[in-house]
């Protein structure tokens, strides 16, 4: 539909150039129109719009009398127009009286200046007022390209600000309404805007409008459309009046749990298990049995949406009910429970998928009560937990579905702790645990392996495997099974172990650690993946505050060699990253044995990024353990790396001793370091003597006068090379030096 102008006056002809805002790019005619022509001329063509600055400043006195009669003249008629414009119009009104710059236009439009012809190519820039941007929004929203329609959805509030609070309810959401059959990319913009609209549409009290535009979003296929349109009617929810609440919201979500399409009926899904809590009393009861309707649907999908959010509708029960909810007799155990096992055993895998955080939240929810209640209360929730909840998430353990299993295996730490204060249920899921680490399907286990330190923090005592009339802590009945890990055929799961086994460490103590799990751990030590052995020399930290690193140091030591020279050069860099934390571990003796060589042969690794990081691994060490450590255990090889063939290693070694000399005290820097720089400035290749050039502008600030005088004189050698980058970086490093004044 055509959307008219509010005046006639403020209509101009423009090329609308869309990838801006706040600007538009107007092509001139090279005609122009006679003062006289244009105050005789009552036409309703549109008359071109000028700014301010446009002005004649030739315009004589008499003239700017007549100017100001026929401005009034035209805003008289101009209200007129404006009156008998239709309503079903979405466009910007021009208040004349509000807006100084609006009514500057308004008067130039009428009595346009005598301009000098321009040309037809020429462009000018022109800012728009906030009526015109809204009318080019509503212009792109039927635009046939996908993108502009995308774009003014995203600001619709712009547009609703524009127009003002009454049009933008009784003609921007009508005509938004109308567009609701688009491309999906437009539908997902809208559902975000509408939501954010509330202010622009008259507040809270008129929030209620929105509804019914979202209500046919909710009801698109598109899952993210409606996903959208849901987080936008959970927002307005929340600030509508009790009163629209009850008569429009709680309507509508009616309406749409009865709708015959499918999409309808999951959406609502969500909105009955968010709004419960603010219902009357009187609708409660008919939502848990539009809900009970919705979880037994025809369509797989909408059960399945049911189930992903009844964990939501029974917080919002037991937050409505409280403890009544739970006793015998309640909403819970005659309507939720009786779903819970429904879902919990239906043949679909994409809804027994939700059975295990259903438990949890069960679980999360009830246990609290149980220990608050009276006594025969608690006896009947005590039975509804163990004989109803309980078993449900078990065999969520043995289901047909490896992806049930998976979602159990990762969720059980959450499941333990919602019923570690429950009687006896950790004693029954432990086992069940137990079976998921040895699951047949290898992605079981991983999932299971993640939480393996999770699940031993959990404080109960659980009968020991060895002797059944005993009891164990978590930690020391699952040892049994982590050792089994190791040698498991999925590369994942070692990986998966080796990164959490350190962490029943200080759970077990140190006397069971050293007998029971550091055996396991050697053996993943020596495990043949790379990644394995990384995981686990990434999380010793754990291991050291226990027994220390002592007792892994002749197993630890060839690991870190063989990461260090793995294939996979990713490994070798997270491997250099893990040596100044195992430095500190370790002690100085044991790496300046063991791990300096080490740390010096990477900076000629083939690969650029592992060089990097060995010379910043240097610089650590050397901030570490001292200077004077430095210069006996790790500038004696790099000086040979300054003398290797490749120019790219002895470019590293540059590199390395510039970040030493940095960490450096003043008198170490000029002697120890600074020497090895400034013999390589004669070096033939020219990479080498800008990367010195480099080097002395970071080392300068850390060396002694009398050296400082030496790097000058370098750099001032160097200014001169022949080679020009040489003397770019010689003169930058130069200026750097004498703007900054170094003093010593």
């Amino acid at each position: 539909m055509d959307i008219p102008a509010a005046d006639e006056a403020m209509t101009t002809t423009m090329n609308i150039d869309m990838t801006s805002a706040d600007t538009v790019v107007q092509e001139t005619d090279e005609t122009s129109m006679d003062v006289d022509d244009v105050e005789n001329d009552d036409s309703s063509s549109p008359k071109p719009k000028l700014d301010d600055t446009e002005t004649d400043s030739a315009t004589t006195s008499s003239d700017t009398t007549k100017d100001s009669t026929a401005n009034s003249n035209m805003e008289t008629s101009s209200g007129e127009d404006s009156n008998s414009a239709p309503l079903t119009s979405v466009t910007p009104k021009v208040d004349a009286s509000s807006n100084p710059k609006s009514n500057a236009n308004i008067h130039h439009n009428n009595h346009p200046p005598v301009q000098p012809p321009v040309p037809q190519q020429e462009l000018m820039v022109v800012s728009m007022v906030p009526e015109e941007e809204a009318q080019m929004l509503i212009e792109m929203l039927r635009a046939d390209d996908v993108a502009d329609r995308v774009a003014a959805a995203h600001r619709l509030t712009d547009v609703a600000s524009a127009i003002g609070p009454e049009r933008a309810r009784e003609e921007l959401l009508p005509f938004l309404s109308e567009s609701v059959d688009d491309e999906d990319e437009v539908l997902i913009a809208l559902a975000e805007s509408v939501g954010q609209m509330v202010p622009f549409v008259g507040g809270n009290s008129h929030a209620h409008h929105l509804l019914s535009l979202l209500e046919m979003l909710l009801t698109s296929e598109e899952s993210t459309v409606r996903d959208k349109a849901i987080l936008s009617t959970n927002a307005i929810a929340t600030v509508l009046p009790e009163g629209d609440f009850n008569a429009h919201y709680v309507e509508m979500i009616s309406r749409l749990a009865t709708k015959e399409w499918f999409t309808a009926r999951m959406s609502s899904c969500n909105l009955l298990a968010t709004s419960f809590p603010r219902l009357t009393v009187l609708k409660r009861a008919s939502h848990v049995t539009l809900y009970a309707n919705l979880c037994r649907d025809d369509a797989p999908m909408v059960r399945r949406v049911a189930a992903q959010n009844l964990s939501l509708l029974f917080r919002g029960v037991v937050s409505a009910y409280g403890l009544e909810a739970l006793k015998d007799g309640g909403v819970v155990p005659s309507v939720i429970v009786p779903l819970y096992e429904e879902l919990a055993t239906n043949e679909q895998d994409s809804i027994r998928l939700h059975t295990s955080e259903s438990c949890v939240t069960f679980g999360r929810e009830t246990v609290p009560f149980v220990a608050s209640a009276s006594e025969e209360d608690r006896e009947g929730m005590s039975i509804m937990l163990k004989e109803r909840i309980l078993p449900l998430l078990i065999a969520t353990v043995d289901d047909r579905a490896w992806r049930v299993r998976w979602t159990a295996a990762s969720k059980f730490a959450e499941a333990l702790a919602a019923y570690e204060d429950f009687d006896g249920a950790v004693q029954a899921l432990i086992p069940a645990y137990e079976k998921l680490l040895q699951d047949p399907e290898a992605e079981v286990r991983t999932a299971a392996v993640f939480n393996v330190a999770a699940v031993a923090q959990c404080k109960v005592y659980v009968p020991s495997l060895e002797e059944s009339d005993q009891v164990c802590s978590i930690a020391e009945r699952l040892i049994k099974c982590v050792t089994a890990l190791t040698d498991d055929d999925s590369e994942h799961v070692r990986a998966a172990l080796a990164a959490v086994a350190t962490g029943l460490a200080p759970l077990l103590g140190k006397e069971d650690t050293i007998s029971l799990l550091l055996p396991p751990l050697l053996l993943l030590l020596r495990d043949s993946a790379s990644e394995v052995r990384l995981n686990l020399i990434s999380t010793l930290s754990s291991l050291n505050e226990v027994i220390g690193v002592n007792l892994l140091s002749q197993s630890l030591l060839p690991a870190i060699l063989d990461l260090a020279e793995d294939s996979k050069w990713r490994i070798r860099g997270v491997i250099i990253q893990h040596i100044p934390p195992l430095a500190k571990e370790f002690g100085q003796a044991f790496v300046s044995e063991k791990l300096a060589p080490l740390c010096v042969r990477l900076l000629e690794d083939d690969i650029s990024s592992i060089r990097q990081a060995a010379a910043s691994n240097l610089a650590e060490l050397t901030s570490l353990f001292g200077a004077d450590w430095a210069a006996a255990h790790l500038l004696p090889p790099i000086e040979k790396v300054l003398k290797d063939p490749s120019y790219l290693r002895r470019l590293t070694a540059i590199q390395a001793c510039a970040a030493i000399a940095s960490v450096m005290d003043t008198d170490a820097a000029s002697r120890i370091v600074l020497p090895l720089i400034l013999d390589c400035a004669q070096d033939y290749v020219p990479n080498i003597r800008f990367n010195v050039a480099k080097a002395l502008s970071v080392v300068a600030p850390k060396c002694t006068r009398a050296a400082c005088a030496d790097i000058i004189s370098t750099l001032q050698t160097l200014v001169e090379d022949s080679d020009r980058d040489v003397r770019y970086f010689a003169k930058q490093s130069l200026d750097s030096l004498q703007s900054d004044k170094v003093r010593h």
